[in-house]
């Protein structure tokens, strides 16, 4: 089997652990060429090195790979400018970004504290937004210019972007902005020949293990196959980052263990138009009828 990213130019976000981590190697084995973007931070936001980062680069190139680490900071404009600028700086261009870098600030709602949303916000939402825009600056004067563009960006949801997730409200918040931003993205660069698609993985990280230990524990058995290792992940990825996946836009993936399926969004129900302005009583009567003929809400994670 062929190499399906020979030649690639990818930034991934985050990569030096993880989710991000596999995603890097995968592309690296695959023939792309890698940018491993980490700050190096402890989950609680302290500390910072290209440490983990500089690993990664190890591995691919001790495969014959070429790789590049990077340390900026992408929840900032500068960051991700940076970000952009040495993909280019390093190997003459730039084909795919994979946002994947995010925090966990795990409250209840009613106890959440404003410091802990913002920075929630600032790096999963504003991190997604920050290297994908420099980059599609970069997709669209080299469209307008005549070059050919066959880009990709793959941005990182959640299972709880979708469906809500009990004590990750501000998490949950900002995982589906990221679903909104990659339907506008899809819909506005896929004229500069920029296709953008979202995962929505389920994986053992660092985050991940602390918030759901059970679920996310190793198997004992060697040999059983690891639900939950992060390698399961890739394999899409890798394949929304290659050429072959053109023409896939403006969607959504589930992927967990060795499983994979597109998510389905929101759609218009049902109308009961009156033709004039509502009464209170009657908009609510048609408001019941209209709920008892739509199916029933997926549950949130962690309700009930």
């Amino acid at each position: 089997m062929g190499s399906i990213c020979e030649g690639r130019v990818v930034v991934i976000t985050g990569a030096g652990r993880g989710i991000g981590r596999a995603h890097a190697l995968g592309l690296g084995r695959q023939g792309a060429k890698v940018v491993v973007n980490d700050i190096g931070a402890e989950l609680d936001g302290s500390g910072g090195s290209t440490g983990p980062a500089g690993e990664v680069v190890e591995l691919i190139r001790s495969t014959g790979g070429e790789a590049v680490a990077n340390g900026d900071d992408i929840s900032t404009w500068d960051g991700g400018a940076n970000l952009v600028r040495a993909a280019i700086d390093a190997f003459g261009r730039l084909d795919v970004v994979v946002n994947n870098a995010g925090v966990v600030r795990d409250r209840m709602f009613a106890n959440a504290s404003e410091d802990e949303w913002d920075l929630t916000m600032q790096v999963h939402l504003k991190g997604h937004f920050t290297t994908a825009r420099h980059a599609a600056a970069y997709w669209r004067d080299r469209a307008k210019a005549g070059e050919p563009v066959d880009a990709r960006i793959i941005n990182t949801s959640s299972g709880a972007g979708l469906m809500g997730s009990v004590g990750q409200a501000a998490y949950s918040a900002a995982k589906g902005g990221i679903l909104a931003l990659t339907l506008v993205q899809a819909a506005e660069l896929g004229r500069y020949g920029v296709t953008v698609n979202a995962i929505a993985p389920a994986a053992r990280t660092r985050m991940t293990e602390q918030v759901f230990a059970a679920t996310m524990a190793a198997p004992d058995d060697p040999d059983a196959f690891d639900e939950m290792a992060p390698e399961n992940v890739a394999p899409l990825v890798v394949w929304l980052g290659s050429p072959d996946s053109a023409g896939i836009t403006g969607r959504v993936f589930e992927v967990e263990a060795g499983k994979v399926s597109v998510a389905d969004g929101w759609h218009h129900g049902r109308v009961i138009d009156k033709g004039a302005r509502w009464e209170p009583i009657e908009v609510g009567n048609a408001v019941l009828e209209l709920l008892a003929e739509a199916p029933a809400p997926t549950p949130v994670y962690g309700a009930g």
